[in-house]
Order: structure tokens, then C-alpha cells, then sequence
């Protein structure tokens, strides 16, 4: 039994992580502010004895007992991150210094969630772990691309200078169950149109690619990448390479929901980047990881968690 620390864990990734965790086994901390977790994600853990949920920001020093710690704790969608950027920005830089503390002092393994965003709008297609990014330092999204490139920054610093055991995992486009129906992203957004039966909004002509990693598959690799024990600290890709755009979504969506929902188009927003697609022959070849859902199964799974809010939003 490892005693192991995941912030953000009522989070849409991390209440995923947290369950697998305690099925294993272990002992999980579950650290969360309630920005844009939700208590309900774990209600399901909190009778378990393998499980502690603590509320907290981590923008303030904690002091805890962990072998390991799994920093998801910032938010991840646009229009949560926007809502309070300086918010979003102190979480990046000023939380993953206490993490790292917090890591340092314990003698813990720490993994930093960055995220594909720190290559922004790319010049190079796909994206690979040397490309340096093409992103907006002054722009409405750069309080989160900028913020995660900076804990990436101080994740290695601390590697160089203390010899701290970190990972560091970017993430690509994920969804799965337990998505918050109102975190405007693609995925939520579409299937919630289409299920209750309003326009589907498409940004631009919807010819902007992403990739979407069933957030089981995501989980998994996250694991895989804590638990490695051959001195691979990353950064690494976490992602599904299979590109679509985001025009074929909607219509798969539609499809698969039998919905009489339009296809309606409105401005890209400022930064949106206009192709994102990860090159994940680095992970494969470090962890042999790579996802295994397909993302018909992946969206029926997630049209079946979404119907509880048809209506409702």
C-alpha cells in the first residue's frame, strides 16, 4: 500500500485516478478547493478507508504524509480558467511550489498534469516532446499555457537542483464520464446540445483537428508514468493520435445521440489552436503505453453519463 497524494481529485481526471488508486489498494489523499471539482465525483470513496478527501487550495502550504503526489489541481477548461486567470496562474506556479516542497520534504515522487497547451497554436503537426510551442504570452489563454509551461520550468529546476523524482505527463483533449455538462468544452458541449435537442455550436467552419483520449486510457498511462522505475521523467505525450475534426465530432455526436439538433457556426475564439495531435512514439516506446478505446465506445459511455442532464442545463 503506497499513501498517495492526488490534487484536484474531485476533478474530472482525478476522481478517475482516485478510484483506480483505492482499487489497488492504496492509500488516497484526495486534496480539492471545489473550484470546479465536485464533492459528488467522490461520494462513492468516502466510506472507504483507503480514502481521505481534504479540502484545500494549494496555492496554500500544506503539510502531509505521501510517497507520492499526482498534481492535477488547476482548471482546465476555458472558460473556467478565464473566469479567474490570476487564480489560474497562481495555482500553476505558486501550487506546484508547495507541491514540490511538500515533495522535496517527504521524499515523494511528483507528477506535474501539464497539458498540450504549451505548444499552442503549433507550427509543427503532429507534436512531439521537442517541439518548444507557438504560444500567446499576452493573450486571454495564457494565464493557463503560460502557467503550465512555468511548473514544467520548476518541476526540472527542482529535478537539477534537488534531485527531486519527478514526471511530467502533457495531456491531450480527454473526456470520458464525470465531465462537468457546463465546462465548455467540445465534447460536453456537443453532446448536451444535441441531447437536448438545441443548435450544436461549431467554432470556425469546424475544420480545427483534436484528439480524444477516453479518460480511462489517460488514467492508465498516468500510472504507468508514476510507477516507472528507469529514470523516465519525462515531459511525455498522453493522448489519442487518432485526428478528427471538430465539425466530424458534432456529426458523430448527432449520430450516436439520434438527435434533430443544426449544426450552427460562430467565431473562433482568440488562440483557439487549429490543429492538435500528439505524437506519442515516446510514450509507447517508454511505458508501452498507448489507448485502447475506441472513440465510438468512448462517446457512447459518455452520451450514457451525460443523459442524467438532458434538460437540466
Amino acid at each position: 500500500m503506497k499513501k498517495i497524494l492526488v490534487t484536484g481529485g474531485a476533478g474530472f481526471i482525478g476522481n478517475h485516478l482516485c478510484r483506480r488508486l483505492v482499487k489497488e489498494g492504496n492509500y488516497v489523499i484526495c486534496l480539492d478547493n471545489f473550484f470546479t471539482g465536485l464533492k459528488r465525483h467522490i461520494e462513492d470513496l468516502l466510506d472507504s478507508p483507503n480514502f481521505k478527501l481534504v479540502e484545500h487550495d494549494i496555492v496554500e502550504p500544506i503539510s502531509l504524509d505521501c510517497e507520492q503526489i499526482y498534481n492535477l489541481a488547476c482548471p482546465a477548461s476555458p472558460p473556467h480558467y478565464q473566469f479567474d486567470s490570476i487564480k489560474t496562474m497562481k495555482t500553476s506556479v505558486i501550487g506546484i511550489l508547495n507541491m514540490l516542497e511538500l515533495a522535496k520534504k517527504n521524499g515523494a515522487t511528483i507528477l506535474q498534469a501539464s497539458t498540450s497547451e504549451v505548444y499552442g497554436n503549433p507550427l509543427e503537426h503532429p507534436q512531439n516532446e521537442k517541439y518548444w510551442g507557438n504560444v500567446n504570452p499576452i493573450g486571454v489563454r495564457s494565464c493557463y499555457d503560460e502557467g503550465k509551461r512555468a511548473a514544467e520550468t520548476l518541476m526540472m529546476d527542482y529535478h537539477r537542483q534537488y534531485g527531486t523524482d519527478i514526471r511530467i505527463v502533457r495531456i491531450f483533449n480527454t473526456y470520458g464520464p464525470n465531465m462537468d455538462p457546463k465546462d465548455g468544452r467540445v465534447v460536453s458541449n456537443c453532446i448536451i446540445q444535441a441531447l437536448n435537442g438545441d443548435d450544436i455550436t461549431v467554432y470556425g467552419d469546424g475544420s480545427q483537428t483534436r484528439s480524444f483520449c477516453y479518460v480511462d486510457d489517460l488514467v492508465e498511462g498516468l500510472i504507468l508514468m508514476m510507477n516507472n522505475h528507469h529514470g523516465f521523467i519525462g515531459p511525455v505525450n498522453m493522448g489519442n493520435p487518432s485526428e478528427r475534426t471538430v465539425l466530424n465530432l458534432a456529426e458523430m455526436v448527432l449520430s450516436l445521440t439520434g438527435s434533430a439538433s443544426r449544426i450552427v457556426f460562430k467565431p473562433l475564439p482568440s488562440d483557439d489552436p487549429v490543429k492538435r495531435k500528439p505524437d506519442i512514439s515516446l510514450a509507447k516506446k517508454e511505458l508501452g503505453w498507448e489507448p485502447n478505446v475506441d472513440i465510438n465506445t468512448g462517446l457512447k459511455k459518455t452520451i450514457e453519463y451525460f443523459m442524467q442532464f438532458k434538460n437540466k442545463s
